[in-house]
Protein backbone atom coordinates (compact mmCIF):
# COMPACT_ATOMS: atom_id res chain seq x y z
CA UNK A 1 0.00 0.00 0.00
CA UNK A 2 3.06 2.60 0.78
CA UNK A 3 5.50 1.02 -1.89
CA UNK A 4 5.58 3.19 -5.06
CA UNK A 5 5.48 0.15 -6.73
CA UNK A 6 2.11 -0.89 -5.87
CA UNK A 7 1.12 1.89 -8.70
CA UNK A 8 2.44 0.55 -11.46
CA UNK A 9 0.90 -0.55 -14.72
CA UNK A 10 2.88 -1.58 -18.05
CA UNK A 11 1.79 1.17 -20.87
CA UNK A 12 3.10 0.46 -24.35
CA UNK A 13 4.53 3.67 -25.66
CA UNK A 14 2.85 3.87 -28.60
CA UNK A 15 -0.29 4.75 -26.42
CA UNK A 16 1.20 8.05 -24.92
CA UNK A 17 -0.57 10.90 -26.79
CA UNK A 18 1.76 13.24 -28.54
CA UNK A 19 -1.07 15.43 -30.03
CA UNK A 20 -4.58 16.35 -29.15
CA UNK A 21 -7.60 15.25 -30.65
CA UNK A 22 -8.38 17.25 -33.72
CA UNK A 23 -11.67 18.25 -31.71
CA UNK A 24 -11.24 18.80 -27.48
CA UNK A 25 -14.26 16.87 -27.66
CA UNK A 26 -13.32 14.00 -29.70
CA UNK A 27 -11.49 12.11 -26.82
CA UNK A 28 -12.78 8.78 -25.20
CA UNK A 29 -14.33 8.43 -21.52
CA UNK A 30 -13.69 5.22 -19.73
CA UNK A 31 -16.83 5.22 -17.20
CA UNK A 32 -15.40 3.25 -13.76
CA UNK A 33 -18.65 2.96 -12.58
CA UNK A 34 -19.57 2.88 -8.38
CA UNK A 35 -20.03 -0.92 -8.62
CA UNK A 36 -17.10 -1.20 -10.23
CA UNK A 37 -17.91 -2.02 -14.22
CA UNK A 38 -16.26 -0.20 -16.83
CA UNK A 39 -17.90 1.20 -19.56
CA UNK A 40 -16.80 3.03 -22.99
CA UNK A 41 -17.97 5.71 -24.06
CA UNK A 42 -17.61 9.20 -26.29
CA UNK A 43 -15.80 12.10 -24.20
CA UNK A 44 -19.60 14.07 -24.87
CA UNK A 45 -21.24 11.18 -23.42
CA UNK A 46 -20.63 12.88 -19.85
CA UNK A 47 -23.03 14.80 -20.25
CA UNK A 48 -26.17 11.79 -19.59
CA UNK A 49 -23.48 10.42 -16.80
CA UNK A 50 -23.41 13.06 -14.95
CA UNK A 51 -26.15 13.54 -11.99
CA UNK A 52 -28.92 16.84 -13.38
CA UNK A 53 -28.14 18.69 -10.54
CA UNK A 54 -24.66 18.47 -10.42
CA UNK A 55 -22.27 21.43 -10.03
CA UNK A 56 -19.01 21.03 -11.73
CA UNK A 57 -15.99 22.52 -10.32
CA UNK A 58 -13.01 23.52 -13.20
CA UNK A 59 -9.86 24.94 -12.44
CA UNK A 60 -9.74 27.98 -13.95
CA UNK A 61 -5.72 28.22 -14.03
CA UNK A 62 -3.96 29.35 -16.84
CA UNK A 63 -0.80 27.73 -18.15
CA UNK A 64 2.55 30.11 -18.66
CA UNK A 65 5.29 29.55 -21.30
CA UNK A 66 7.36 28.70 -18.44
CA UNK A 67 10.08 27.23 -20.24
CA UNK A 68 13.04 29.83 -20.95
CA UNK A 69 16.64 28.34 -22.99
CA UNK A 70 19.58 30.32 -21.83
CA UNK A 71 23.33 30.14 -21.67
CA UNK A 72 26.06 31.04 -18.87
CA UNK A 73 28.61 33.66 -20.12
CA UNK A 74 30.95 30.39 -20.30
CA UNK A 75 29.30 28.95 -23.28
CA UNK A 76 27.17 26.27 -20.80
CA UNK A 77 23.56 25.59 -22.18
CA UNK A 78 20.66 26.50 -19.05
CA UNK A 79 17.39 25.26 -19.10
CA UNK A 80 14.93 27.44 -16.44
CA UNK A 81 11.46 26.62 -15.62
CA UNK A 82 9.56 28.79 -14.02
CA UNK A 83 7.51 27.97 -11.13
CA UNK A 84 5.80 31.28 -9.47
CA UNK A 85 6.75 34.89 -7.64
CA UNK A 86 9.23 34.59 -4.93
CA UNK A 87 7.98 37.98 -3.01
CA UNK A 88 10.56 37.19 0.07
CA UNK A 89 13.43 37.65 -2.21
CA UNK A 90 15.17 40.76 -3.08
CA UNK A 91 15.93 41.76 -6.70
CA UNK A 92 17.26 44.33 -8.74
CA UNK A 93 14.83 47.34 -9.59
CA UNK A 94 12.29 46.37 -12.30
CA UNK A 95 12.90 43.40 -11.98
CA UNK A 96 10.56 40.24 -10.06
CA UNK A 97 12.26 37.47 -8.19
CA UNK A 98 11.18 33.95 -9.65
CA UNK A 99 12.00 30.54 -7.86
CA UNK A 100 12.79 28.36 -10.81
CA UNK A 101 14.01 25.01 -11.82
CA UNK A 102 17.50 24.67 -14.00
CA UNK A 103 19.06 21.93 -15.74
CA UNK A 104 22.88 23.16 -16.50
CA UNK A 105 26.10 20.73 -16.63
CA UNK A 106 27.17 22.90 -13.57
CA UNK A 107 25.51 24.10 -11.15
CA UNK A 108 24.90 27.86 -11.16
CA UNK A 109 25.95 30.05 -8.50
CA UNK A 110 24.57 33.13 -7.05
CA UNK A 111 26.03 36.25 -8.97
CA UNK A 112 25.89 34.34 -12.39
CA UNK A 113 24.09 35.47 -15.54
CA UNK A 114 21.81 33.60 -17.80
CA UNK A 115 21.69 35.67 -21.38
CA UNK A 116 18.30 34.35 -22.95
CA UNK A 117 18.90 32.78 -26.32
CA UNK A 118 18.43 34.97 -29.47
CA UNK A 119 18.08 38.14 -27.25
CA UNK A 120 20.15 40.61 -24.96
CA UNK A 121 17.86 39.47 -22.17
CA UNK A 122 20.30 38.82 -19.08
CA UNK A 123 18.55 36.86 -16.44
CA UNK A 124 20.68 37.11 -12.59
CA UNK A 125 21.15 34.15 -10.05
CA UNK A 126 19.98 35.62 -6.69
CA UNK A 127 21.03 32.67 -4.05
CA UNK A 128 22.18 29.17 -3.74
CA UNK A 129 20.49 26.34 -4.96
CA UNK A 130 17.76 26.00 -2.20
CA UNK A 131 16.50 22.46 -0.04
CA UNK A 132 13.84 21.89 -2.63
CA UNK A 133 16.44 21.95 -5.57
CA UNK A 134 15.32 25.39 -7.09
CA UNK A 135 16.72 28.71 -7.31
CA UNK A 136 15.90 32.23 -7.18
CA UNK A 137 15.76 34.13 -10.49
CA UNK A 138 15.93 37.81 -11.37
CA UNK A 139 13.48 38.56 -14.36
CA UNK A 140 12.07 41.48 -16.40
CA UNK A 141 9.16 43.38 -14.75
CA UNK A 142 6.73 40.99 -13.88
CA UNK A 143 8.29 38.33 -15.29
CA UNK A 144 4.75 37.33 -17.70
CA UNK A 145 5.56 39.51 -20.32
CA UNK A 146 8.77 38.42 -20.25
CA UNK A 147 7.56 35.08 -20.14
CA UNK A 148 5.03 35.67 -23.03
CA UNK A 149 8.04 36.93 -24.90
CA UNK A 150 10.73 34.66 -24.70
CA UNK A 151 9.41 31.47 -22.94
CA UNK A 152 8.39 27.96 -23.91
CA UNK A 153 4.92 26.34 -23.37
CA UNK A 154 6.43 23.48 -20.92
CA UNK A 155 4.87 20.47 -22.46
CA UNK A 156 5.54 17.33 -20.51
CA UNK A 157 8.45 15.28 -20.70
CA UNK A 158 6.98 12.37 -22.50
CA UNK A 159 5.95 14.23 -25.30
CA UNK A 160 8.68 13.78 -27.54
CA UNK A 161 8.73 16.87 -29.76
CA UNK A 162 9.25 20.88 -29.33
CA UNK A 163 6.22 22.85 -28.04
CA UNK A 164 4.09 24.72 -31.48
CA UNK A 165 2.14 27.81 -31.97
CA UNK A 166 -0.77 25.42 -32.23
CA UNK A 167 0.09 24.41 -28.40
CA UNK A 168 -0.35 27.92 -26.78
CA UNK A 169 -4.02 27.44 -27.17
CA UNK A 170 -4.32 23.66 -27.23
CA UNK A 171 -2.47 22.68 -23.90
CA UNK A 172 -4.58 25.73 -22.43
CA UNK A 173 -8.74 24.78 -20.92
CA UNK A 174 -11.99 26.58 -22.20
CA UNK A 175 -11.76 27.90 -18.57
CA UNK A 176 -8.27 29.09 -18.73
CA UNK A 177 -7.90 32.73 -16.57
CA UNK A 178 -5.68 33.44 -14.20
CA UNK A 179 -2.01 33.00 -15.28
CA UNK A 180 0.21 31.15 -13.19
CA UNK A 181 0.52 26.89 -13.93
CA UNK A 182 3.01 25.23 -15.62
CA UNK A 183 1.09 21.86 -16.55
CA UNK A 184 -2.27 22.32 -17.63
CA UNK A 185 -4.96 20.90 -15.78
CA UNK A 186 -5.75 18.46 -18.47
CA UNK A 187 -9.05 17.28 -17.90
CA UNK A 188 -10.71 20.55 -18.66
CA UNK A 189 -8.88 20.24 -21.76
CA UNK A 190 -11.68 18.22 -23.34
CA UNK A 191 -14.55 20.45 -22.49
CA UNK A 192 -16.50 22.80 -24.90
CA UNK A 193 -18.78 25.11 -24.99
CA UNK A 194 -21.36 22.99 -26.88
CA UNK A 195 -20.72 20.37 -23.66
CA UNK A 196 -21.09 22.85 -21.00
CA UNK A 197 -24.40 24.40 -22.84
CA UNK A 198 -25.94 21.06 -22.43
CA UNK A 199 -25.18 20.32 -19.04
CA UNK A 200 -26.89 23.33 -18.45
CA UNK A 201 -29.71 22.39 -20.13
CA UNK A 202 -29.53 19.37 -17.73
CA UNK A 203 -29.10 21.58 -14.81
CA UNK A 204 -25.54 21.08 -13.85
CA UNK A 205 -24.27 24.13 -13.16
CA UNK A 206 -20.26 25.07 -13.23
CA UNK A 207 -18.31 26.68 -10.87
CA UNK A 208 -14.25 27.44 -10.56
CA UNK A 209 -11.25 26.95 -8.30
CA UNK A 210 -7.86 28.57 -8.82
CA UNK A 211 -4.60 25.96 -8.23
CA UNK A 212 -1.65 27.26 -9.97
CA UNK A 213 -0.34 23.52 -11.28
CA UNK A 214 3.13 23.28 -10.16
CA UNK A 215 6.22 20.91 -9.48
CA UNK A 216 4.27 19.50 -6.73
CA UNK A 217 1.75 17.77 -8.76
CA UNK A 218 4.63 16.23 -11.50
CA UNK A 219 7.69 15.80 -9.41
CA UNK A 220 8.52 12.18 -8.86
CA UNK A 221 7.88 9.80 -5.66
CA UNK A 222 11.89 9.50 -4.90
CA UNK A 223 11.59 7.18 -1.60
CA UNK A 224 10.34 4.05 -1.03
CA UNK A 225 7.70 4.42 1.44
CA UNK A 226 4.93 7.07 0.24
CA UNK A 227 4.75 8.00 3.58
CA UNK A 228 8.56 9.95 3.45
CA UNK A 229 7.35 11.48 0.65
CA UNK A 230 6.48 15.63 0.86
CA UNK A 231 4.84 17.64 -1.39
CA UNK A 232 5.79 20.69 -2.67
CA UNK A 233 3.41 23.31 -2.14
CA UNK A 234 0.72 24.77 -4.73
CA UNK A 235 -1.41 28.22 -4.73
CA UNK A 236 -5.45 28.26 -4.43
CA UNK A 237 -7.80 30.49 -4.62
CA UNK A 238 -11.43 29.68 -3.13
CA UNK A 239 -14.58 31.82 -4.70
CA UNK A 240 -17.23 32.72 -1.72
CA UNK A 241 -19.84 31.65 -4.84
CA UNK A 242 -18.17 28.51 -5.34
CA UNK A 243 -18.39 27.22 -1.17
CA UNK A 244 -21.97 28.39 -1.83
CA UNK A 245 -22.74 25.90 -4.18
CA UNK A 246 -20.83 23.70 -2.62
CA UNK A 247 -22.88 23.99 0.60
CA UNK A 248 -25.92 23.61 -0.91
CA UNK A 249 -25.62 19.75 -0.64
CA UNK A 250 -25.43 18.93 -4.36
CA UNK A 251 -23.57 16.27 -6.34
CA UNK A 252 -19.65 17.99 -6.75
CA UNK A 253 -17.89 16.72 -9.38
CA UNK A 254 -14.61 17.83 -9.44
CA UNK A 255 -12.82 18.35 -13.46
CA UNK A 256 -9.99 17.28 -12.91
CA UNK A 257 -7.22 16.48 -9.35
CA UNK A 258 -6.21 19.60 -9.41
CA UNK A 259 -9.61 21.14 -8.32
CA UNK A 260 -10.02 18.10 -6.16
CA UNK A 261 -6.87 19.17 -4.35
CA UNK A 262 -7.86 22.61 -4.00
CA UNK A 263 -11.38 21.70 -2.93
CA UNK A 264 -10.06 18.91 -0.30
CA UNK A 265 -7.58 21.45 0.84
CA UNK A 266 -10.03 23.65 1.82
CA UNK A 267 -12.20 21.76 3.16
CA UNK A 268 -12.59 22.27 6.81
CA UNK A 269 -15.76 19.86 7.17
CA UNK A 270 -18.30 18.11 5.28
CA UNK A 271 -19.59 20.34 2.20
CA UNK A 272 -17.36 23.20 4.01
CA UNK A 273 -14.42 25.15 2.10
CA UNK A 274 -12.50 28.41 3.50
CA UNK A 275 -12.72 30.91 1.07
CA UNK A 276 -10.05 33.06 -0.09
CA UNK A 277 -6.60 32.32 -0.98
CA UNK A 278 -4.18 30.04 0.62
CA UNK A 279 -1.83 27.25 -0.48
CA UNK A 280 -1.03 23.44 0.19
CA UNK A 281 1.50 20.51 0.35
CA UNK A 282 -1.61 18.11 0.84
CA UNK A 283 -0.69 14.52 -0.29
CA UNK A 284 -3.45 12.24 -0.42
CA UNK A 285 -3.01 8.27 -1.65
CA UNK A 286 -4.72 4.96 -0.36
CA UNK A 287 -4.17 4.74 3.61
CA UNK A 288 -3.26 8.63 4.18
CA UNK A 289 -5.15 10.08 7.11
CA UNK A 290 -7.07 12.42 4.31
CA UNK A 291 -11.41 11.75 4.37
CA UNK A 292 -12.68 12.80 1.56
CA UNK A 293 -15.34 15.21 2.74
CA UNK A 294 -16.18 17.78 -0.99
CA UNK A 295 -15.93 16.08 -3.99
CA UNK A 296 -17.84 12.49 -4.88
CA UNK A 297 -17.23 12.75 -8.64
CA UNK A 298 -14.05 13.02 -10.71
CA UNK A 299 -13.34 13.20 -14.28
CA UNK A 300 -9.62 12.69 -14.86
CA UNK A 301 -6.94 11.85 -17.89
CA UNK A 302 -4.85 8.90 -17.47
CA UNK A 303 -2.07 9.34 -14.90
CA UNK A 304 2.19 7.98 -14.97
CA UNK A 305 3.04 4.96 -13.43
CA UNK A 306 3.81 5.34 -9.51
CA UNK A 307 2.85 9.17 -9.88
CA UNK A 308 0.94 10.91 -7.17
CA UNK A 309 -2.40 12.12 -9.12
CA UNK A 310 -2.54 8.45 -9.81
CA UNK A 311 -2.43 7.71 -6.22
CA UNK A 312 -4.91 10.73 -5.85
CA UNK A 313 -7.34 8.98 -7.83
CA UNK A 314 -6.95 5.42 -6.16
CA UNK A 315 -7.35 7.11 -3.07
CA UNK A 316 -10.44 8.51 -4.60
CA UNK A 317 -12.24 5.30 -6.06
CA UNK A 318 -10.37 2.66 -4.53
CA UNK A 319 -6.96 1.27 -5.81
CA UNK A 320 -8.02 -2.27 -6.97
CA UNK A 321 -10.75 -0.93 -8.73
CA UNK A 322 -8.80 2.04 -10.30
CA UNK A 323 -5.67 -0.33 -11.78
CA UNK A 324 -8.23 -3.14 -13.24
CA UNK A 325 -9.69 0.02 -15.53
CA UNK A 326 -6.39 1.59 -16.31
CA UNK A 327 -5.83 -2.21 -17.24
CA UNK A 328 -8.77 -2.11 -19.10
CA UNK A 329 -7.63 1.18 -21.16
CA UNK A 330 -4.60 -0.27 -22.07
CA UNK A 331 -6.22 -3.31 -23.67
CA UNK A 332 -8.89 -1.04 -25.26
CA UNK A 333 -5.87 1.37 -26.67
CA UNK A 334 -7.34 4.60 -25.36
CA UNK A 335 -4.77 7.52 -25.40
CA UNK A 336 -2.88 8.14 -22.36
CA UNK A 337 -1.49 10.90 -20.36
CA UNK A 338 -1.97 14.91 -20.87
CA UNK A 339 -3.25 15.48 -24.60
CA UNK A 340 -5.06 12.05 -24.30
CA UNK A 341 -8.29 10.13 -22.76
CA UNK A 342 -10.57 11.02 -19.62
CA UNK A 343 -12.58 9.05 -17.11
CA UNK A 344 -14.96 9.34 -14.70
CA UNK A 345 -14.90 7.83 -11.31
CA UNK A 346 -16.70 7.75 -8.21
CA UNK A 347 -16.07 8.08 -4.68
CA UNK A 348 -15.33 4.69 -3.24
CA UNK A 349 -17.49 5.50 0.17
CA UNK A 350 -20.25 7.42 -1.42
Amino acid sequence: MFAPSDYTFDLPPELIAQQPTAERDASRLLHLRADGVVDDHAFVGIVELLPPDAVIVANDTRVIPARVLGHKDSGGRVELLFLEPEYETASPPNTTAWRCLARARRPLRRGQHVRVDGTDVMLELLGERADDGTVAIAAPGNGLEFLDQHGHLPLPHYIDREDTTPDRERYQTMFARVPGAVAAPTAGLHMTPAILDRLSARGVTLATVTLHVGYGTFEPVRTNDLRDHHMHRERYEIPADTARLVASGRPIVALGTTALRALEAAGTGPRTLAVGKRSTDLFVYPGSAHEFQIVDHLITNFHLPESTLLMLVCAFAGTERVLAAYRHAVAAHYRFFSYGDAMLVHRANS
